[in-house]
């Protein structure tokens, strides 16, 4: 574990898992600014807060229902151990604000994030009220934790630290970066499978390669994800009119 003091963004993961991390955030591109201290991991295990020799976390759910649900007072003590360190704190939860490029942006341009991981059926909300924890959803389905979903925020988030990705061009024109999915890619050989690059890629003509991916990024999004189309539409259009 690197000294979180030398790094410029620092990562706070609670959970009854700690050694799910850094998982795949230990390799490629993110392990490697790991290792340089470009950012920092602190792992807590929430067991450490449990009172019992069996190091309960859980209890049956008031008014009834399936399952457990983690103690408010055991979470708290778990939050408490972490209180100074900068940034907010988010509990990973499919009912909250759906985790897009903007809050990506937002989160990586702060000095940190302290993630909550749930399991079970969840956590008691007194704690998430008294600790005014910010929710936040990967997606419109269900994990077995809260875990994978904090995997996905980091590893948003720290490719877009400086010094992670060498190519900041190729940030800019990824998807969601300009409100459009992405463009085909093409690379060698020229001919696969009878199926040619198209010759606009080939021309050598900047100008006109950049309005073939531009075009091919508005019927991809207009085609696949009118929500998105919508969108893009109205900011244009704002920005049209100077709003």
């Amino acid at each position: 574990m690197l000294d979180s003091v030398t790094a410029n963004w620092k990562a706070t993961v609670l959970s009854l898992h700690p050694e799910m991390f850094p998982g795949s955030l230990g390799l490629s591109l993110a392990g490697k600014a790991l290792e340089k201290g470009i950012w920092a991991l602190e792992k807590v295990d929430i067991r450490d807060f449990a009172y019992d020799k069996h190091r309960t976390v859980d209890a049956i759910p008031f008014g009834g229902g399936a399952g457990l649900v983690m103690r408010p007072d055991i979470v708290d003590a778990a939050l408490d151990s972490v209180a100074g360190n900068a940034g907010p704190v988010i509990y990973l939860s499919p009912r909250g604000r759906l985790l897009d490029q903007n809050l990506v942006k937002e989160l990586a341009a702060g000095p940190g994030v302290t993630l909550l991981c749930g399991r079970y059926e969840g956590i008691d909300q007194r704690v998430l009220d008294a600790r005014d924890v910010i929710e936040v959803s990967v997606g419109d389905y269900i994990l077995s934790g809260g875990e994978q979903a904090a995997l996905i925020l980091m590893d948003a988030v720290i490719r877009l630290l400086p010094g992670v990705m060498g190519n900041k061009e190729s940030a800019d024109e990824e998807s969601f970066e300009t409100g459009l999915l992405e463009y085909p890619l093409y690379t060698r050989p020229a001919e696969w499978q009878d199926r040619k690059v198209p010759e606009v890629l080939s021309s050598g003509h900047h100008g006109k390669i950049k309005q073939w991916r531009q075009e091919q990024a508005e019927k991809i999004t207009r085609e696949r994800r009118p929500d998105l189309w919508e969108k893009y539409l109205d900011k244009r259009n704002d920005t049209k009119l100077g709003r």
